[in-house]
């Protein structure tokens, strides 16, 4: 079974199981992130109404969502942000956009990170585990993330960063900001039946895109402006009754679900169109990935009004 098998397989597990279990109202345990409640439609995300607090300590925080391989588009978005002399105060970070995140805070330059993983295959992070819950470990990618990172906890960070995982066993999310670093990035990372759950102090986590896929809510109240980043646009394209065409497309449905309220939190979205084409594994198209990342960015800070949002020097209407 190569990796796009896998992937796909995944994807249909995944959806059926998220499809008929999904949790009616998320209450994060991190006090970083606010309680609520909601009903209806608007019962995934009690966050809808979300805005910066008065006195927000950080200007600009960045959203970076899950995505696999997709995630390339954020360290894109970073270079481009930083060649016109804009860099986050604040970031937050789900399944691959936590990596990017963490590797960023850490002092990595968006090229570096993307050298990083120039030579990566699937089979150099995973091992077999399906007795545990999933069908492969992370330790191998554990031992990668030990091995790449210099700081060890969230604190020795340059920049403030917010991890989101899913609290496997609560159904709900749950935002990381202290202490080990690592166990939090594995914790997000481990998509459910692909990976066995990653277990913190007796709780078992997996990727934390099944509830909030953009965690913009786990920093919207603590910077002024918002920019986040998706890596999961969807065009209502033809398919085939395979089960692999069956899987990805509702896969995508349940991931665009639950990043429609976070956008709507957003001051900006960068979403790449064009990267409704790649998938999560597609590990080998790092470069074209990036570039889109790096093009829509450059595209969006154009805009002058933008420019000046980004850079502090004008505040957002909301």
């Amino acid at each position: 079974m190569n990796q796009k098998q896998l992937y796909i397989l995944m994807f249909l597990l995944m959806a059926i199981v998220v499809i008929q279990n999904r949790p009616k109202i998320i209450e994060p345990r991190s006090d970083v992130a606010p309680t609520g409640q909601a009903s209806g439609s608007e019962a995934m995300n009690p966050y809808i109404d979300m805005v910066a607090d008065k006195n927000a300590p950080y200007q600009l925080g960045i959203a970076l969502s899950g995505g696999g391989a997709k995630g390339f588009c954020h360290a894109g978005v970073l270079k481009a942000l930083e060649e016109n002399g804009i860099k986050p105060d604040v970031l937050a970070g789900v399944s691959a956009g936590a990596v990017v995140a963490a590797l960023y805070a850490d002092g990595y330059s968006p090229d570096s990170i993307i050298g990083l993983f120039q030579h990566a295959r699937y089979r150099n992070y995973i091992r077999f585990g399906f007795s545990d819950g999933g069908f492969f470990s992370m330790d191998g990618f554990k031992a990668f993330l030990d091995t790449v990172l210099r700081a060890k906890t969230f604190e020795e960070l340059a920049i403030p960063l917010r991890v989101v995982a899913t609290d496997l066993d609560k159904g709900q999310s749950v935002v990381f900001d202290k202490g080990n670093l690592v166990d939090a990035l594995v914790a997000s990372c481990s998509v459910p039946i692909l990976f066995t759950p990653y277990t913190i102090d007796g709780v078992n986590y997996v990727d934390g895109g099944v509830l909030q896929n953009l965690p913009a809510f786990a920093i919207r109240k603590d910077c002024k402006v918002l920019l986040g980043v998706s890596t999961g646009p969807m065009k209502n394209s033809s398919y085939e009754k395979t089960i692999s065409d069956i899987a990805l497309r509702s896969y995508k449905f349940i991931f665009r679900n639950n990043t429609r309220y976070a956008k709507k939190m957003c001051d900006y979205v960068i979403e790449p169109a064009d990267m409704n084409q790649y998938s999560g594994a597609d590990v080998l198209d790092y470069k074209r990935i990036f570039n889109l990342g790096y093009t829509e960015t450059k595209r969006l800070v154009q805009n002058d009004t933008v420019m000046r949002l980004l850079k502090g020097k004008m505040q957002p209407k909301k």
